[in-house]
C-alpha cells in the first residue's frame, strides 16, 4: 500500500514538472555530406534530359544543349518549420556546395543555376533560360509556388526582365525576378574590407556557403518573407538551365553538405582534394557578348563606308587635278585633250616614243612664266592657222605644270634628220630638186604667215629641225614656241636675235 502511494505521488510530481517546464521548438533534423555523388545515386533525385551522375562522381545538371533544364534534389524532405506554444518560424540551416560552370565557346553561356527550397523533389513544367528550371511563364509570381531560390545568374538581361545584371547572386521568392541582387565578389583573407570580382563562368571550382539563422531570419540579409514560402516539408536541391544559341553551359556539382541540426548548424567542410576532379575546361577563348559584337560590326561598317567615300573623294580630287580648271586664257582655245587619253595613247609617255623636242623642251619648268607665255603664243598662232606647208595643231593639254601641244604625226620626221643624220633616214642623199621643192614649200608657208593670214606671225625660229617632211616630201613648218603676232599696220622693233643656236645658218625675219 505504501509502495502504491509513493508511485502515485511520484507520477503526480512528474506531470506537474512537465507542465512547469516551458515548451521548446521541436522539429526533425537533417544532415548529410556528399563528397562526390558516386554510389549515392539513390540519395539524389535527378530530372532533366541532360542531368546525370557521371562515373567519376560529378553531378551534371545541364550540358551545352540549347533550352534544357536539370534538377537534383535530396531524396527526403527536410522539416524546416519550428513550432512552439507561441509562434512558428523557419529553423536555421546551413549548406555548402562546390560547383563549376563551363560556358560555350563564346558570348555569355548558360543562364546559371540555383539552390532551391521546393515543396516537390523536382520542378515539373519548369521553363529554361531565365526561368532557370524553377518556374515557368504561367506560374511565375504565384504565391502558391512555395519556392525559394538562391540564384547564381550568369546572363545580363533576359526578355522583359530588367533587373538581371549578370554574374550576380539573387534571392527569389516565388518569382524569377530577384528581391535582392548583388554582384559576385570574394573577400581577401588578409583584408576583410577588400573585395574582388570574379566570374561564375570561369570554369574553375567555386565553393559556396549559405547559413540561414532562424532566430534573426538572416541569410546575409534579412528575409522575413521566407516564412511565407516554406511549408511543413521542403525538398532541398539545385536547378539549372540553358538558353538558345550560345547561351549554354555545362553546370556541375562536385560536392554538397547540408545540416539543420542545432541552433547554429554548420554544414560539413568540403575539401577539394576529397572531391572528384573537375572536368576539363573545353570552352574556347571568350569573345564579346552579342551587344558589343553588334556595336563593333556597326562601327566597322561605318568605317568601311567612310573609307570608300574617302577613296572616291580622293580619286575625284585627283581627277580634277589632272584635268585642271580652265583659266581665262584657256577659254578661247577649246581644243583641249584629256591628260588621261594622252597618257594611254603614248603608253605612259615612254621615251621610245619621243621623236624630237620643241622650243621649250619636253617638259615645262614649274611656274615658268616664259614657258606659259610661249605656250600661249603657239596656241594663239597655230590654233587658227591652216596651210599645207604649216604643221596643223590638233589640240593641247594642261596637266598641273605640264603644257602639251598635239600636232599631226609627220612620218618622215624633221628635215635635219634627212640632211645630217648618218646613216641618213631616207637611205639616200636628197636630190637638189627635192631640196628646192622643200625650200619653196617653206617659203610658201612663211608668205602665208607674213602676208596672207589675218595677223602677221613672225616665226623667229626657222631651222631644219623645225621643218617636218611628209611621206610625199611636202614640207611643213612647225614649232611656233618663239613666234610673235602683230596686228597689220603696227610698227615693230627688233632688239636682238632669237632662235636656236646650231650649225645651220640663223634666219631672222623682221617686219
Amino acid at each position: 500500500m505504501d509502495t502504491a502511494r509513493k508511485l502515485t505521488v511520484l507520477l503526480a510530481s512528474l506531470l506537474f514538472s512537465l507542465f512547469l517546464i516551458p515548451s521548446v521548438p521541436v522539429r526533425a533534423t537533417t544532415e548529410f555530406t556528399f563528397r562526390g555523388f558516386k554510389r549515392n545515386e539513390s540519395a539524389i533525385r535527378i530530372a532533366g534530359e541532360a542531368a546525370v551522375i557521371k562515373p567519376d562522381g560529378l553531378l551534371r545538371l545541364t550540358n551545352r544543349a540549347s533550352n534544357v533544364t536539370g534538377t537534383a534534389f535530396y531524396h527526403k524532405p527536410v522539416r524546416l518549420l519550428e513550432t512552439n506554444r507561441n509562434a512558428t518560424r523557419v529553423g536555421s540551416f546551413s549548406t555548402r556546395f562546390v560547383f563549376l560552370i563551363i560556358p560555350s565557346s563564346s558570348s555569355s553561356g548558360g543562364f546559371g543555376f540555383t539552390f532551391t527550397l521546393s515543396p516537390t523533389p523536382n520542378r515539373p513544367n519548369a521553363g529554361s533560360a531565365q526561368y532557370l528550371g524553377v518556374l515557368n511563364k504561367e506560374n511565375n509570381g504565384d504565391p502558391r509556388n512555395h519556392v525559394f531560390a538562391v540564384e547564381f545568374d550568369t546572363v545580363q538581361g533576359s526578355g522583359d526582365d530588367t533587373d538581371r545584371i549578370g554574374n550576380d547572386i539573387g534571392l527569389n521568392f516565388n518569382n524569377r525576378t530577384s528581391d535582392f541582387q548583388e554582384p559576385v565578389v570574394y573577400y581577401q583573407n588578409d583584408d576583410p574590407n577588400k573585395r574582388e570580382d570574379f566570374e561564375l563562368e570561369s570554369g574553375n571550382p567555386i565553393q559556396a556557403l549559405l547559413n540561414y539563422d532562424g532566430a534573426t531570419q538572416t541569410l546575409n540579409v534579412t528575409i522575413p518573407k521566407l516564412l511565407d514560402v516554406v511549408q511543413e516539408e521542403m525538398y532541398v536541391g539545385f536547378t539549372a538551365a540553358t538558353g538558345k544559341g550560345d547561351q549554354s553551359s555545362d553546370h556541375y556539382l562536385m560536392g554538397w553538405s547540408f545540416s539543420s541540426v542545432g541552433e547554429n548548424p554548420i554544414a560539413a567542410t568540403l575539401d577539394l582534394s576529397e572531391l572528384p576532379p573537375p572536368p576539363r575546361n573545353t570552352a574556347t577563348k571568350r569573345g564579346f557578348n552579342s551587344q558589343i559584337t553588334v556595336l563593333i560590326v556597326a562601327l566597322s561598317a561605318v568605317m568601311v563606308i567612310m573609307l570608300v567615300l574617302l577613296f572616291f573623294f580622293v580619286m575625284y580630287k585627283k581627277r580634277l587635278r589632272q584635268e585642271e580648271t580652265l583659266e581665262d586664257w584657256e577659254i578661247d582655245h577649246p581644243r583641249r585633250f584629256r591628260y588621261r587619253d594622252l597618257y594611254v595613247a603614248t603608253d605612259g609617255f615612254k621615251e621610245a616614243g619621243i621623236i624630237g623636242t620643241g622650243g621649250f623642251g619636253t617638259k615645262i619648268i614649274p611656274n615658268s612664266r616664259q614657258g606659259v607665255r610661249e605656250f600661249m603664243a603657239e596656241i594663239e598662232s597655230l590654233g587658227r592657222v591652216r596651210h599645207r606647208n604649216l604643221v596643223n595643231l590638233q589640240g593641247w593639254c594642261k596637266h598641273r605644270t605640264d603644257l602639251l601641244l598635239i600636232y599631226d604625226y609627220i612620218p618622215n620626221g624633221s628635215l635635219d634628220s634627212l640632211l645630217y643624220t648618218v646613216p641618213r633616214r631616207s637611205g639616200a642623199v636628197l636630190p637638189w630638186n627635192a631640196r628646192f621643192e622643200i625650200a619653196k614649200g617653206i617659203a610658201s608657208g612663211l608668205l602665208y604667215l607674213h602676208e596672207e593670214w589675218e595677223q602677221i606671225v613672225v616665226h623667229r625660229d626657222v631651222k631644219p629641225s623645225n621643218v617636218l617632211i611628209e611621206s610625199n616630201m611636202n614640207p611643213r613648218l612647225g614649232d611656233f614656241g618663239l613666234a610673235r603676232l602683230y596686228e597689220r599696220g603696227s610698227l615693230t622693233e627688233t632688239t636682238g636675235l632669237v632662235g636656236t643656236i646650231g650649225p645651220q645658218r640663223q634666219t631672222l625675219v623682221c617686219v
